[in-house]
């Protein structure tokens, strides 16, 4: 039925990448579908990035990328697992990859929220509200 999973990975929120990643792995197991694991570096305000050193954002950049190969291994997902990192706003960011790739399910953790998640809403039901493909929230 899911043939094509995306999991979007909060780096910043690693601990709750091995449930996430196991779960994914769970379902394409079963159903014989293929994994991507995204993470998302937020858009950095212009005032801040021209205070930045340039080559900060590539080093950046190419960090997350290790660490999703580091969770790929540790998990021992399928060589055919796909690793994207990208800059942007996180929700808008997924919910186009998801388009793109023509995802069946997006697998995504969230947190217990605070009050500015009420007032702004998590990058979680954001993504529950305008994906065009299932979402499982874990929590």
């Amino acid at each position: 039925m899911f043939k094509n999973i995306l999991v979007p990975v909060d780096l910043s929120h690693i601990e709750k990448s091995g449930a996430l990643i196991d779960e994914a792995k769970r379902i394409a197991g079963q159903e014989g579908g293929a994994l991507t694991l995204l993470n998302v570096v937020p858009d950095i305000p212009g005032y801040v990035a021209a205070q930045i050193p340039s080559g900060v954002h590539k080093n950046v950049m190419a960090d997350c990328q290790a660490q999703l190969e580091r969770l790929v291994k540790e998990h021992d997902l399928p060589a055919s697992t796909q690793i994207s990192v990208t800059d942007g706003h996180p929700a808008n960011v997924i919910v186009s990859t998801a388009g793109n790739l023509e995802s069946d399910l997006i697998i995504i953790a969230s947190h217990q929220p605070g009050l500015s998640d009420y007032l702004l809403g998590s990058v979680a039901s954001r993504v529950v509200r305008h994906a065009r493909c299932p979402v499982l929230v874990l929590r």
